[in-house]
């Protein structure tokens, strides 16, 4: 499965995203995501097994406990396909930098 394909689901990048914030049980992420998007326990299984199967994401059991964490190997990849389109918003983000700085200096 591509990145994209991954990442183009709200569900998975809800997951990865709370995931960024440090190892989750699947329980925390489950009740989460149940809250937010309204799946059952095995569809938000299902997900966490996309993440896993492609490198997204770890797991680790502890007991009958199990702990997503986030693997950073895709995200670079992606990270580096992205480095080729950067320019667009990097041009614009300096273009803002510019005019706030001309507003900050009209108001004194």
């Amino acid at each position: 499965m591509h990145a994209f394909d991954i990442l183009g689901d709200p569900v998975r990048r809800r997951i990865l995203e709370l995931l960024s914030d440090g190892e989750q049980t699947s329980g925390a992420i489950t009740e989460v995501i149940r809250f937010e998007f309204g799946i059952s326990q095995p569809g938000v299984s299902q997900h966490l097994r996309v993440l896993r199967d492609n490198g997204f994401a770890s797991v680790r059991s502890e007991g009958t406990r199990r702990f997503y964490a986030v693997e950073s190997g895709p995200l670079r990849e992606v990270d580096e396909w992205l480095a080729g389109f950067r320019q667009f918003w990097d041009q614009r983000l300096e273009s803002l930098e510019t005019e706030l700085a001309r507003g900050r200096r009209a108001k004194r």
